[in-house]
């Protein structure tokens, strides 16, 4: 049987909820997981409250292999995310020594106890170094906490990305001339051949090379080859543009 990670995403941040910035890091986070052959099931935005992080680490830390916090990691008064996360596995928040030190060379005179809140860690966070980083990645349990800034928080999701791979997805698309609507009854007939074939059905508006884009997923090469089969037949050949 095909080895399944789950992952979870909580993004914590009031400029995500006011839409003063737009929240890029769960579509990077979604994509690379697939390429690795994990799964993001869940996307949860939540504002900068103790609370409200704490609730959803309670929920979601039990739920998912694996569960990654996006935001409320920096110096200011908004910065919340330890805290909560701490509150929500009942454990206390430590200042780790390393990034203390790390810090105060940094920093060097101008080192204050706004700087120094990064150092604060989740009693019994582990420090990854992988992918040579600078500032190490906190993990506490199955708890990755990483930055809001979307180019920090790709950096450290590829040090640490091998850790989450898993069996593969094995994909084939099909790019259809008809609309949805034409070829649904054809969509049906795969998927009661196929139960538990990922099946996508995404229309494109005003291209001039195809409506819509099918896409075939499943961790069985063999099963998914076997459903593309089975579409095939049954879509008429005027339908389709061309496959991947």
């Amino acid at each position: 049987m095909a080895r399944e990670k789950t992952a979870a995403l909580i993004v914590v941040g009031n400029e995500i909820l006011s839409g003063k910035v737009a929240d890029t890091n769960s579509t990077f986070l979604a994509r690379e997981l697939r390429l690795l052959g994990a799964t993001l099931r869940r996307v949860l935005v939540i504002p900068d409250e103790l609370d409200a992080i704490a609730e959803s680490i309670r929920a979601y830390h039990p739920a998912y292999d694996i569960v990654f916090t996006s935001g409320g990691v920096g110096p200011t008064h908004d910065d919340v995310t330890i805290a909560g996360i701490a509150q929500g596995l009942g454990r206390s928040v430590v200042r780790d020594p390393y990034l203390e030190g790390k810090l105060r060379e940094f920093f060097g005179d101008n080192v204050n106890d706004a700087r120094l809140k990064m150092a604060e860690v989740v009693s019994g966070t582990e420090l990854l170094f992988e992918g040579g980083v600078t500032f190490p990645t906190l993990k506490v349990e199955n708890i990755y906490i990483l930055p809001g800034i979307p180019e920090i928080f790709r950096t450290k999701f590829q040090a640490i990305g091998p850790r989450f791979a898993a069996d593969p997805f094995y994909l084939r698309v099909i790019y259809s001339s008809e609309p949805e609507s034409t070829i649904a009854v054809m969509l049906n007939q795969t998927l009661e051949s196929f139960p538990d074939l990922m099946l996508g059905s995404y229309p494109k508006l005003n291209d001039p090379e195809y409506r819509v884009r099918i896409t075939m997923e499943s961790k069985d090469r063999d099963y998914v080859e076997r459903a593309f089969v089975k579409l095939m037949e049954l879509l008429p050949p005027r339908a389709v543009v061309r496959t991947e």
